[in-house]
């Protein structure tokens, strides 16, 4: 069937293609028809979602509305690019649609020893040149260099002759396995399960619990403990009496229990019924833009990709647009331009998907008032009852409802003409007449030489005013005037100097601020490269809304990410009581006695890493010298980091066994960090991989640590290996 291509310029060739999956069963190999042309591969393991019908803007500009049925698109992970299709019917779109999701899901499955298995078959296939499925001594050297590990020849033909049980010159069937073995041999493993097997040379049930309060310090039973053996023993036999196998130890450490991240929090275990306010909100700023600024383009898919991660608040820049139909783009910037329309019918397709919890639009309106009409009819028309028209309950709320009250539900951000209450009168009619405008626009134009003479107010449509309800905008006039002026359901925004200086000169009236209203935080206008500042200082007063550069993928945002990754991963964390309760005078520039105080001293331990990726693919030779660097990120007093040495040529099983302590007093607003990195004596190391989670959802004890790419994407069968221990400061 075909294959349509996108192309840098924006036209649309369309190719016939042969698609057929390779024995792996995670490798897509499409061919053409034309000579010489070279066939070309993907992994099913790169693929984040199959959709059905015309869900792209390539498909939605090149093809027929009749033709909806037969087109699909595969979207990959960690980048722009999807390729998308069109079957000769409906029935062929359906089966492949059906097929690609059933082996995405078998990919998903795989657990950590199998992804391992599968990742060094791979690597085995591009060393194997003739296809023969056997391995040389040259093959070997290859496939070392090829999975990141550098060894001298002699070591090399040591292990050679060592599997090489047939003498054969080659290495075939089980003596690969047995290299295999030898290779992933996790030495520090059979340390720790030495200690604990103590029944014929096994875990029993009762020594693993002694595993798990002893080393993991878990509040373990022995119900829980059989629980692990029966959830991750591969061994009918052990498991018939009750044992946990080294293999089986491997598997538990391996997965979702032996994790760093605490499993618990991979679902909504928060209280959901506080105010809105109470709640950090996964926020995005020019939530349209995929790349810079000043002429990067604009793309429904920015928001498909910030909602699929959670993003609960997205940023709509709105201008007058050719036919009447108002569009989305940075303002007097060489930015490409989205239907304002086709904005919000993604919204609607992706809001939910992955967090039922409300979404705000956040409208920066420059649109003459007629545009403005049609606006509010679009929201009004494709939202349908999801959006908020109107206070929840008949009477005139005294604060914002709660993130469980709003499930599914849109909020817009942005001018109103009246107040809230005017909804309960019986005379809510109001005139169209001149409001601010956003403060954000405001600075915009500031930043832009082109517009400095254009006056800073614009008329506002009643029809539009109508549907702002909880997320009033208005002007930020100090944190007095609010107390006295500013009702619960206006807020305010502000640019991150100001905010991080009032978060440095009045962090305690800050807090107080957002114990009852919203604050959103936006990038300085300067920020043209789409770079981004650091949320955890806003965090820290309890600033809600702080809004990043989704597509920009810095350290900030791998913050925003490790915020945000527990409590199912919803968008919505709780904020810690200390930010939430009227009688605290919580400072986190100057610690004194409190509720947040906790002191604590938190033990790290980088073991091992196992099967790093290259950074340099495309030389062979090149291989990692891995380096970790652990961080903590919270409050002023706690921040630090450190790094273990560098281990040369050594990408797939390095071990450092380094030890680091790190002070904390807030641990509630703690942020735990991982980087590794290949270390350049001569430029900067390159980025290998990182992860970031809260203190709070941290595992004590030995644990695997998931390594994600820049962007956020997991790195199959990477990972670190590490031992924690979060205790009290004596």
């Amino acid at each position: 069937f075909y294959k349509m291509n996108l192309i840098q310029n924006e036209t649309y060739k369309m190719k016939f293609r042969y698609f057929s999956l390779m024995e792996d069963c995670r490798t897509i190999l499409y061919s053409s028809k034309k000579l010489f042309k070279k066939d070309q591969t993907f992994l099913i393991d790169d693929i984040e979602s199959v959709r059905k019908g015309r869900q792209t803007e390539g498909l939605k500009k090149y093809t027929d509305s009749s033709e909806e049925q037969m087109c699909f698109s595969i979207m990959f992970k960690g980048h722009n690019k999807c390729l998308d299709f069109m079957a000769d019917s409906k029935e062929e779109a359906d089966r492949w649609v059906a097929s690609l999701q059933k082996l995405i899901n078998h990919v998903d499955n795989l657990n950590k020893k199998q992804k391992s298995e599968h990742w060094f078959i791979s690597c085995m296939r591009k060393v194997d040149k003739n296809n023969d499925n056997k391995l040389t001594l040259k093959e070997l050297k290859h496939l070392l260099r090829h999975v990141n590990i550098e060894v001298d020849d002699t070591y090399a033909e040591e292990i050679f002759k060592k599997c090489d049980t047939s003498n054969s010159g080659t290495l075939e069937d089980l003596e690969i396995e047995e290299f295999y073995n030898h290779l992933t041999k996790r030495e520090e493993i059979n340390v720790i399960y030495a200690k604990y097997a103590e029944t014929q040379g096994e875990m029993s049930a009762g020594n693993l619990l002694n595993f798990l309060l002893n080393e993991q310090r878990e509040q373990a039973t022995m119900e829980s403990a059989l629980k692990l053996i029966e959830k991750y023993e591969l061994d009918e036999a052990a498991k018939q009496k009750k044992h946990m196998t080294k293999d089986g130890f491997i598997m538990y450490l391996n997965h979702e229990d032996g994790s760093i991240f605490n499993p618990a929090h991979s679902l909504v275990y928060q209280d959901m019924s506080q105010p809105l306010n109470h709640y950090f909100i996964s926020s995005s700023h020019n939530t349209y833009l995929m790349e810079d600024q000043l002429k990067g383009p604009s793309s429904t898919e920015g928001y498909v990709n910030a909602l699929m991660k959670s993003c609960r608040c997205v940023e709509l820049d709105c201008w007058d647009g050719p036919n009447g139909e108002p569009v989305i783009y940075h303002g007097y910037t060489l930015t490409s331009k989205v239907l304002f329309k086709d904005v919000i019918r993604a919204i609607k397709d992706y809001a939910f998907k992955t967090s039922q919890y409300p979404v705000i639009l956040s409208l920066e309106n420059h649109c003459t008032v007629e545009q403005q009409k049609l606006m509010a009819h679009h929201l009004i028309n494709i939202l349908g009852s999801a959006l908020v028209t109107k206070p929840l309950g008949d009477t005139m709320p005294t604060n914002l409802p709660s993130p469980e009250e709003l499930k599914g539900k849109f909020l817009v951000k942005g001018k109103r003409l009246n107040k809230l209450d005017a909804v309960f009168s019986n005379n809510n009619t109001v005139e169209e007449e001149t409001v601010s405008e956003e403060d954000e626009a405001a600075d915009c134009k500031e930043n832009s030489q082109k517009a400095k003479s254009k006056k800073s107010k614009i008329k506002l449509a009643t029809e539009l005013s109508d549907i702002v309800i909880y997320c009033k905008s208005v002007h930020f006039g100090g944190f007095e005037h609010a107390r006295d002026n500013q009702s619960f359901y206006e807020m305010s925004s502000l640019k991150e100097s100001k905010a991080l200086q009032l978060a440095d000169t009045s962090a305690t009236a800050f807090i107080h601020h957002n114990m009852d209203k919203l604050t959103r935080i936006y990038p300085a206008g300067s920020r043209t490269d789409s770079s981004n500042y650091n949320p955890v200082p806003l965090w820290n007063v309890g600033c809600q809304i702080v809004a990043l550069n989704f597509q920009t993928h810095t350290k900030e945002m791998q913050f925003n990410q490790g915020r945000f990754r527990p409590n199912g991963f919803c968008g919505y964390i709780l904020k810690p009581e200390f930010q939430r309760s009227l009688s605290s005078q919580f400072n986190p520039q100057s610690l004194t006695n409190g509720p947040w105080l906790q002191k604590k001293i938190l033990h790290v331990m980088v073991i091992s890493a196992q099967q790093l990726p290259k950074v340099n693919k495309d030389k062979e030779k090149s291989i990692v010298d891995p380096l970790v660097k652990v961080e903590i990120q919270g409050v002023a007093a706690d921040n630090a980091k450190k790094m273990t040495n560098h281990i040369e040529n050594n990408g797939f099983n390095p071990m450092w066994n380094e030890k680091f302590e790190f002070p904390i007093s807030v641990p509630e607003l703690a942020l735990l960090r991982f980087v590794v990195e290949d270390y350049d004596t001569a430029s900067q190391n390159d980025h290998i991989g990182q992860y970031c989670l809260p203190l709070t959802s941290v595992q004590n004890g030995y644990r695997q640590v998931p390594l994600l790419t820049k962007k956020g994407v997991s790195i199959p069968s990477a990972g670190l290996f590490v031992h924690i221990m979060l205790m009290d400061q004596q």
